[in-house]
């Protein structure tokens, strides 16, 4: 096997784009179209200080863009991680006005950042950082202009932060400016399954125009976080065998397959996947190439690539994270009759669980 990183020169916004114009060029659209769709409305970038918990000061800086608005507010999570650009929350912008139009729901695409390391930060400081951001954003946030959600790194206790730092500068409480909330604060009932159980919905309508039961086919799962873990329990319970599984740290495969909540435990107690017994370790991004009949990739944009598209064996991809598979990876893909089921589809289901959170509050 191969443990393959991305390409340090692939350009998320670069590649939302060229994804933009190849279909573009299927629907024939005129280049005035081409024009106002592939810009984002607004490009906010946030500098800020917080105060450790050591007493230093640190400035993060942080990210909203909307990319259109011509269906409805924006709507898009905010993510946390060291490696957040400009560029990749642009993308993950585009990706969710698409996704947005794709299950007719009355928004525009939206998506926020911040770069930071939260595995390094205490839960106060988290706090401290988020309540920060929401104030720098609160000029472009709110519950009929751009609501946020949860994305990677982040839950439903930021939005919780979120909330109560953007109803203090109202002045009276305003639930419906993110979503992904706790349920005690107007969240959504099955919320934070949403996204993983419309991996489920979709996959299982793409194994049965294939022919292809659900009862013991091979799934491999990337990316061990809030989608990864709850897409391989819900498949786990429809019958499948989850063969392989991994996070930041590395994965685990074992052809008879894995038992999603030990391998749960087995992260919580120890911070990684790496390490469950009876399994054997694979690199981070081998996981897409083991013999398999579901690949699930659902951790971050850009993983399938030209480079190791022709070593996938999976039967479907069902793309659970934003972008994860290149143009011209889709090619190599096509070519080897292998199913993908896009992420505007495939990872729709939070999003739409975020609208009716939404117009309940």
């Amino acid at each position: 096997m191969h443990d393959e990183v991305k390409s340090a020169a692939l350009n998320p916004y670069h590649m939302a784009v060229q994804q933009f114009e190849l279909a573009a060029d299927m629907l024939n659209l005129s280049e005035d179209m081409r024009e106002i769709l592939r810009q984002p409305k607004r490009e906010l970038t946030v500098n800020f200080p917080v105060r450790l918990d050591n007493g230093r000061i640190k400035t993060f800086t942080g990210y909203r863009v909307q990319h259109n608005v011509n269906r409805g507010p924006a709507k898009g999570g905010i993510r946390y991680g060291p490696e957040v650009t400009l560029d990749e929350v642009k993308a993950l912008a585009m990706w969710m006005a698409w996704k947005c139009a794709v299950v007719g729901i009355p928004f525009g695409g939206a998506k926020g950042g911040v770069i930071c390391d939260p595995k390094t930060m205490s839960s106060a400081e988290l706090e401290r950082m988020t309540r920060r951001y929401a104030t720098e954003i609160s000029i472009i946030i709110g519950p009929r202009s751009d609501i946020p959600a949860p994305d990677v790194n982040t839950n439903s206790q930021v939005m919780a932060w979120i909330m109560d730092t953007y109803s203090m500068h109202e002045g009276f409480s305003s639930p419906a400016v993110v979503t992904g909330k706790p349920l005690s604060i107007g969240g959504s009932e099955g919320r934070n399954d949403a996204t993983a159980t419309g991996v489920l919905f979709v996959t299982r309508q793409a194994a049965k125009r294939l022919g292809m039961p659900l009862q013991g086919a091979r799934v491999s799962v990337q990316g061990f976080g809030n989608a990864g873990a709850i897409a391989a329990r819900l498949f786990h319970n429809e019958g499948c065998k989850i063969v392989a599984v991994s996070d930041t740290r590395g994965g685990i495969y074992n052809e008879s397959g894995l038992e999603p909540s030990s391998v749960l435990r087995h992260k919580q107690e120890q911070g990684s996947v790496v390490g469950f017994p009876r399994a054997q370790f694979i690199g981070v991004h081998d996981v897409l190439e083991v013999p398999c009949d579901i690949l699930i990739p659902a951790a971050t944009e850009g993983v399938i690539t030209a480079a190791n598209a022709d070593r996938v064996l999976a039967r479907i991809i069902a793309e659970a994270a934003n972008g994860p598979t290149t143009p011209e990876a889709d090619v190599i893909l096509f070519k080897k009759d292998i199913v993908v089921i896009p992420d505007i589809l495939a990872n729709a289901g939070g999003v739409t669980v975020s609208y009716f959170e939404w117009v309940q509050d």
